[in-house]
């Protein structure tokens, strides 16, 4: 813990006894006990669990997680974030998928997908596709949420997202051939 003058004190003693330049440091130490503060803190920054609530989204920044942006509470966008980056090796995954499912819709997911390991000539035709399932989409809208799971599927992986019975993503009538899509982000409407 540092004193409360410990920039005046590191005049030559001298200059202590000289009431102007004790003056003088003392309007400097002002500024330094700032900068001094905010160095104590750097360590503290990257922490999601303690950082400045102004600092989430610039956090959030650094992992590609565009969902904290601010505008949410500052406790879901702390857990949003400690979520993202527990799980950003899974990213891509049905486990990382299944994560950010249940963080957003605040309750279970199931998820139906055609990946696997099969021996050699014995895998399936069509293997790029997954099915996800959810009771609500928790506070978000269902497009808000749609378009935030939809940039955590696979690009070349077809998908539908259900909310209990209803198909949210892809809608539809933006698909009539197939059955699942192409991820991309959901229309504007």
């Amino acid at each position: 813990m540092r004193r409360s003058d410990w920039l005046v004190d590191q005049l030559p003693p001298a200059m202590l006894q000289e009431s102007f330049f004790r003056r003088f440091i003392e309007m400097f130490q002002a500024q330094a006990d700032t900068l001094m503060a905010h160095a104590d803190n750097l360590a503290h920054l990257p922490d999601p669990r303690i950082t400045p609530p102004p600092m989430l989204p610039w956090l959030a920044s650094w992992i590609g997680l565009e969902s904290v942006d601010g505008a949410g509470s500052t406790e879901l966008q702390r857990v949003v974030l400690s979520t993202a980056s527990r799980t950003l090796a899974w990213r891509g995954t049905p486990f990382g998928l299944w994560t950010m499912l249940e963080l957003f819709s605040g309750g279970p997911a199931v998820i139906e997908e055609g990946g696997g390991v099969w021996r050699d000539g014995e895998s399936p035709v069509d293997t790029a596709w997954v099915i996800m399932r959810v009771a609500s989409t928790g506070n978000l809208s269902e497009r808000a949420f749609a378009h935030l799971i939809a940039d955590e599927v696979p690009a070349h992986v077809r998908s539908e997202l259900w909310v209990g019975d209803k198909l949210i993503w892809p809608r539809p009538a933006a698909d009539a051939i197939s059955h699942l899509a192409v991820p991309h982000a959901p229309p504007e409407t």
